[in-house]
C-alpha cells in the first residue's frame, strides 16, 4: 500500500510544512471497556501495521544528547469508540474493502501470550467474533467509511 505525504495545500514545502497523509489509520473500541481495557487493545491493535506495511514506521529517535529510541508510527493514529454493532458492521466493511485489518476479541483477554491469542481468534467464525476493538488502515476514504457511526474516543 503507498503511504505518501503532502503539504496541507498539496504544494510540496520546506521542511516544517503541515504534513497530510492521503492514508489513515483508526482504532475503533468498544464503548463497554474498563480504562486499562482500552490502553492495552488499542496497543496490541497497532503493534502488528509496521510488519505489513513497513512504510508506515518512521526514522529512529534520538534526543540532544544522542540516546538512540525506537521508531514509531509516522503517522497519527485515530481512536474511535462504538456500540458492538458499529464494530461488526466496521468489520464487514473493513474486510469487504480489503484494507489491512487487525482483531481482538473478548477472549483475549483471558489469554496470556500470542500462540493462545491466535488459537483463540482461529476458534470462532469472522461472524461470531465478539470484537472489543479493531485497527483499519488504508486510503483515508475508505477507513472513514468503515468507521462511519463510531464517535471519537473520549
Amino acid at each position: 500500500m503507498r503511504n505518501t505525504t503532502t503539504q496541507a495545500d498539496g504544494v510540496p514545502g520546506g521542511e516544517h510544512a503541515p504534513v497530510r497523509f492521503d492514508t489513515k489509520i483508526a482504532v475503533l473500541l468498544r464503548d463497554d471497556l474498563e480504562s486499562w481495557q482500552r490502553l492495552n487493545v488499542t496497543a496490541f491493535l497497532v503493534s502488528g501495521l509496521g510488519t505489513v506495511v513497513p512504510e508506515v514506521v518512521g526514522e529512529p529517535y534520538e534526543d540532544a544528547d544522542a540516546t538512540a529510541y525506537l521508531p514509531m508510527l509516522r503517522q497519527p493514529v485515530l481512536v474511535f469508540e462504538g456500540a458492538k454493532e458499529t464494530l461488526t458492521g466496521a468489520h464487514a466493511k473493513a474486510l469487504s474493502r480489503s484494507l489491512a485489518t487487525s482483531v481482538f476479541t473478548s477472549d483475549l483477554f483471558a489469554t496470556g501470550n500470542d500462540r493462545d491469542n491466535r488459537a483463540a481468534v482461529r476458534a470462532v467464525g469472522r461472524d461470531a467474533l465478539d470484537l472489543v476493538g479493531l485497527a483499519v488502515y488504508g486510503p483515508r476514504n475508505a477507513v472513514d467509511k468503515v468507521i462511519k457511526g463510531a464517535r471519537m474516543h473520549p
